[in-house]
């Protein structure tokens, strides 16, 4: 049986799976950052990755138009389904091996990073992460989320304003020790 995503795309010269071993090729990297952020776990980011570009795959003919975006949107879809079937979220959730640098002041800003985000509602946290740490604009933010720009606007606010109340905190308990 021919599968129906072989078909050539007559637009491109390409196969549809061309087209999408392309994009997983080009967007891998930045789809493993983002779930990593939104999880804090590099197992689960990678369960996320692997999910959303299924997904992904599947419905090409509609995510072509913008796949990362598609794959964003899969990637806090199944963020909020892994969340709610997890018991708890690991209060100090692993940093993954590969984004180790040799600096210690790097792994210790990521250590408080990844503690402080860990503090987030979960909406808090997807909206930052895609926000302020993957540069997206508001607008992207909320299509991807399926919310307003207004929603998205004062959700990075509150999410903003903790993370600062954490790590100032953090600060000061690192100055007194």
């Amino acid at each position: 049986m021919v599968s129906t995503m072989s078909f050539l795309n007559p637009a491109r010269g390409q196969t549809y799976e061309d087209e999408f071993a392309n994009f997983m090729a080009e967007s891998s990297e930045q789809l493993n950052k983002t779930a990593w952020l939104l999880t804090g776990d590099r197992h689960q980011a990678e369960e996320l990755v692997q999910e959303a570009l299924t997904r992904t795959f599947m419905s090409w003919r509609k995510a072509r138009k913008d796949p990362m975006a598609y794959a964003r949107k899969m990637l806090t879809t199944k963020r909020g389904v892994l969340k709610r079937n997890q018991q708890r979220e690991p209060v100090m959730p692993q940093v993954p091996d590969t984004e180790i640098e040799s600096s210690e002041g790097t792994i210790a800003d990521r250590d408080r990073l990844t503690r402080a985000l860990a503090t987030l509602t979960e909406r808090q946290r997807e909206i930052v992460v895609l926000r302020h740490l993957m540069g997206l604009s508001e607008q992207q933010v909320a299509d991807d989320l399926g919310c307003s720009v207004g929603t998205v606007k004062s959700t990075a606010s509150r999410g903003l304003a903790q993370l600062r109340e954490f790590l100032e905190s953090s600060e000061e308990a690192d100055a007194a020790a």
